[in-house]
């Protein structure tokens, strides 16, 4: 038979191992949300000195950012090149305030809330204003960035034209050997790109064309704009490769005829091979914008 001492006494042990466990996963809430709130501020001190390494340091080995419009950058060396791309363009400056902190257990919490970053483009200043959720893991004590979400707000360029279209009364017809061809180097890009302006003022609001050229092997650099493009390869080899960080191997061809849709803020590379130059035509609603740098 069981001694009904005994089964008291391992039922009473196990109530205080229950009890003392309870007590291990208590969470100060107070304490451990200050902690956060440090590293966030460090972040953005961090962010706005333009130290991709300082910045390393809030984040996990594993940690996701997730940009809108863009591809996952995953692990530190994927988001340390994303970082060092962006801050090489347009002196951005970052703030952002939580609306709410919660620590789920003692090692995962998550805040949520809103940002503004501003940069210089070769337009003048850009506002972009949005929506973050970060998750975050305590590794070795410290409390680091698991997930990054920024969720922009700021509505994509030419929404309100294309709310209400302007269509020009007149029929437009360009022949392809009066087209003027003029030298066209955005901040950060080398120097042989030509731009022809077929219809519309690409610098302002509302629809445009345009036709850019690229000379044998000439690359252009990771970047992004606010607006969608529609693109069509007219002549040539057109290479082109997506992602935040430049992986020239990554490259694919497009022949004349060949058309893609690139996504408003989603991030691209390429140019032309070295056996020849090549020209595309550009469709989209202004202003046009070069943004070098990782997509936002």
């Amino acid at each position: 038979m069981r001694d009904p001492k005994r089964i008291r006494l391992a039922g009473a042990a196990a109530a205080v191992i229950a009890l003392t466990a309870c007590a291990t996963m208590t969470v100060n809430q107070a304490s451990e949300e200050a902690a956060i709130r440090a590293a966030e501020t460090e972040y953005m001190a961090a962010f706005n000195a333009h130290d991709a390494n300082r910045l390393m340091a809030v984040h996990a080995p594993d940690a996701v950012l997730m940009v809108s419009n863009s591809p996952l950058s995953t692990g530190t060396t994927a988001l340390r090149s994303s970082f060092t791309d962006f801050f090489s363009q347009g002196s951005p400056t970052l703030s952002f305030t939580p609306t709410r902190i919660e620590v789920t257990s003692p090692t995962t919490a998550y805040d949520y809330g809103t940002y503004t970053l501003n940069m210089n483009t070769p337009q003048g200043q850009m506002t972009d204003r949005g929506n973050y959720t970060t998750l975050w893991r305590k590794i070795n004590g410290q409390w680091r960035i698991a997930l990054d979400a920024p969720v922009t707000s700021t509505p994509m360029a030419g929404a309100t034209a294309m709310a209400s279209p302007m269509y020009p009364p007149d029929v437009h017809i360009v022949s392809n050997g009066s087209l003027a061809w003029n030298a066209f180097t955005p901040p950060g890009f080398d120097p042989g790109m030509k731009l022809a302006v077929i219809s519309g003022d690409p610098s302002k609001a509302g629809e445009y064309t345009v036709r850019l050229q690229f000379p044998a092997g000439y690359r252009f650099p990771v970047h992004w704009h606010p607006g969608a493009e529609n693109l069509t390869v007219v002549s040539g080899t057109f290479q082109l490769g997506m992602g935040n960080t430049a992986n020239w191997n990554a490259l694919q061809n497009y022949g004349p005829g060949d058309y893609l849709y690139i996504p408003p803020r989603h991030a691209h590379f390429g140019g032309s091979p070295s056996t020849g130059p090549s020209v595309i035509q550009l469709h989209g609603m202004g202003p046009f914008q070069v943004m070098v740098g990782p997509g936002m």
